[in-house]
């Protein structure tokens, strides 16, 4: 190829690649995408505001800071109520990470077995879930036993969410969707039926187990595990592109969904989680051996990202008070530029 014709080349492709960014992505992404990297988290916050989200709280705990709250928009559209960060919050599958800790407390306790089956500890199911005994407890907390996911049927009902066995119901005596450990798929499944074999192991509700064993003793005051807990006017409002009202009364009960904090709580859980504080020695390894140690959540109305930075050695949780549309990429692209205002340690603020 001439050289000439190489130069052209050179010149053209990049200018072709974001002709067809700008055809086939939506404008806001692209404006997200290519707006300058603001200066502190803050800024950055304000400016979400401007891509269709209601409100944002963001919290960073940053190793030898004081831990700082960060809010734009608003906690409630229709009073006009301001971004409050101290709201309550519905954290949606961040509660995932207070089941894997309690499955974890109870294995090394030696009450639980990560390698008994689901048949084993609901034998009542072994005839309505494919592979049930084959599908061992350290699978269902790992996304590895191929059970379809309960809320990826097309008719679940999100605006009024069943309880565990209507929830189940949508499985039971359906194909698996792929042989137990072949490979990891999520499936909101996994943790219902966890949550009902920590209930049946405990004898009684492992939301009680979670409050008693991992909350109260460091000062998680904040974190409920159902929304039914708590005083609806501290919740704040959840909202849904297209559709106008407040939906913060919507429940989601189920395990591994359900669980209702502040940002601050589910700060300080992320860093105890990760710092080695929170379990012993022999419960951290199995916890290391068997799930992560951040999360995100996703229900109608609420979005929440939740991970540990080692690299800057900070927490960062992001909440963000509205679903649907393109808001959960904007969440996302949000959240990473904040993280990287933190590593580029441009933001004062913090």
């Amino acid at each position: 190829m001439k050289p000439q014709i190489i130069r052209i080349l050179r010149i053209i492709m990049p200018l072709m690649a974001l002709a067809s960014l700008v055809i086939f992505v939506p404008w806001t992404l692209v404006s997200v995408w290519l707006a300058p990297l603001p200066v502190t988290v803050q800024e950055q916050a304000n400016a979400a505001i401007g891509y269709g989200l209601d409100g944002i709280i963001v919290y960073v705990d940053q190793g030898g800071k004081e831990p700082v709250s960060y809010t734009a928009g608003l906690k409630n559209r229709e009073n006009k109520i301001p971004a409050d960060p101290n709201s309550l919050f519905k954290i949606a599958s961040i509660s995932k990470l207070y089941i894997a800790t309690a499955t974890a407390k109870l294995a090394n306790d030696q009450r639980l077995s990560l390698d008994a089956t689901l048949a084993d500890y609901l034998p009542e199911l072994k005839e309505r879930i494919e592979n049930a005994d084959q599908i061992t407890l350290r699978m269902l907390v790992q996304h590895r036993s191929g059970i379809p996911n309960y809320s990826d049927y097309p008719d679940y009902p999100w605006d009024h969410a069943p309880d565990n066995q209507g929830a189940l119901a949508f499985v039971l005596d359906t194909p698996a969707d792929f042989l137990p450990n072949e490979k990891y798929a999520y499936s909101n499944t996994n943790y219902l039926l966890i949550g009902e074999i920590l209930d049946r192991t405990l004898g009684y509700s492992h939301h009680d187990y979670i409050r008693q064993e991992i909350l109260l003793p460091h000062g998680l005051n904040h974190t409920y595990n159902l929304l039914s807990e708590v005083d609806i006017d501290k919740v704040m409002s959840g909202y849904f592109v297209g559709y106008g009202p407040d939906i913060k009364n919507n429940d989601f009960p189920n395990p591994g969904g359900s669980m209702v904090a502040t940002i601050q709580d589910v700060g300080k859980f992320l860093r105890i989680l990760n710092d080695g504080s929170l379990l012993n020695d022999d419960e951290q390894a199995i916890y290391s051996s068997i799930y992560d140690y951040g999360h995100t959540g996703l229900v109608p109305g609420y979005s929440s990202i939740a991970r540990y930075h080692a690299d800057i050695d900070a927490v960062v949780i992001q909440f963000v008070n509205t679903s649907g549309g393109d808001t959960w990429t904007i969440s996302e692209m949000i959240y990473n530029r904040i993280v990287k205002i933190l590593k580029k340690g441009k933001d004062k603020e913090s």
